[in-house]
């Protein structure tokens, strides 16, 4: 797991509910039960720093971070979609984006990823297509000094209809296949339910388990039920999820509670 990955997730599942902060020895002490060693989280912080997501601030008289603004709106978007594991309802209509790509391909790779997180499938490149609009669409290709037109649009026919458009956009099989494999990947790492709790290794478990399921909000564009293969694993992923993260969660807030005390 990559430090600034794993403080990411940390940040946005633990710290961001006890007020964004933590001295950086406590941020050392939380990522070592994931291998992460102390230069790899310094490094990660510094990183952080620069790219504006943490800010240097003195706790007890000890060097720490806390998310800035932009972090706090980026980790709380997330959390409500990590957490948000049920369908929303549809109202028919997709948000196409057309946009004039930027000339260098990292940052036309960037965009994509962005373009992806918040829920777009690419249709030719230059088309970007949605099941619903995302707010922050605007304020992205703004920032990447794009120029993009938008339309709000329902599939009239042909070519295999919205579920068509839906399967040139995205790869569901393989998001199928990758829903499959957390399940199978998790299980065996779950320590069974009878088992006593222990603090740290449930803190560790549950941390790989939502770090894993965070991977969907990049791949998962959370579409209506009347687009999808029926059955579809994402659902019986979303259960599988939210029963384990909740039964783990008391043992690793208690380890999170001890390494900031």
């Amino acid at each position: 797991m990559q430090a600034r990955s794993a403080l990411f997730d940390l940040y946005g599942d633990y710290l961001r509910p006890r007020g964004g902060r933590a001295p950086v020895a406590a941020l050392v002490r939380l990522l070592a039960p994931l291998g992460v060693a102390a230069p790899a989280v310094r490094t990660a912080i510094s990183r952080m720093v620069r790219q504006g997501w943490l800010l240097p601030v003195r706790l007890d008289g000890a060097p720490g971070y806390h998310l800035s603004v932009k972090a706090v709106h980026r980790l709380d978007e997330a959390a409500s979609r990590i957490y948000r594991t049920s369908r929303t309802p549809w109202d028919g209509h997709f948000d196409l984006v057309v946009i004039d790509p930027p000339a260098g391909r990292a940052a036309r790779a960037r965009l994509a990823t962005t373009l992806r997180y918040l829920g777009y499938g690419d249709l030719d490149g230059v088309t970007w297509v949605a099941p619903r609009p995302a707010d922050e669409v605007d304020t992205v290709l703004r920032d990447a000094g794009v120029t993009a037109e938008r339309f709000t649009a329902s599939h009239a026919g042909g070519r295999g209809g919205a579920a068509g458009l839906v399967n040139r956009a995205w790869d569901l099989s393989l998001l199928a296949a990758s829903y499959e494999k957390f399940m199978a990947d998790q299980a065996a790492l779950l320590p069974p339910e009878t088992l006593v709790a222990d603090n740290e290794r449930d803190y560790a478990v549950r941390f790989r388990l939502v770090h894993a399921w965070r991977n969907f909000l990049f791949q998962d564009p959370q579409l209506p039920p009347s687009l999808l293969p029926t059955p579809w694993p994402g659902d019986a992923a979303a259960e599988f999820f939210d029963h384990h993260e909740a039964r783990l969660r008391p043992a690793a807030d208690r380890f999170v509670d001890s390494c900031l005390l």
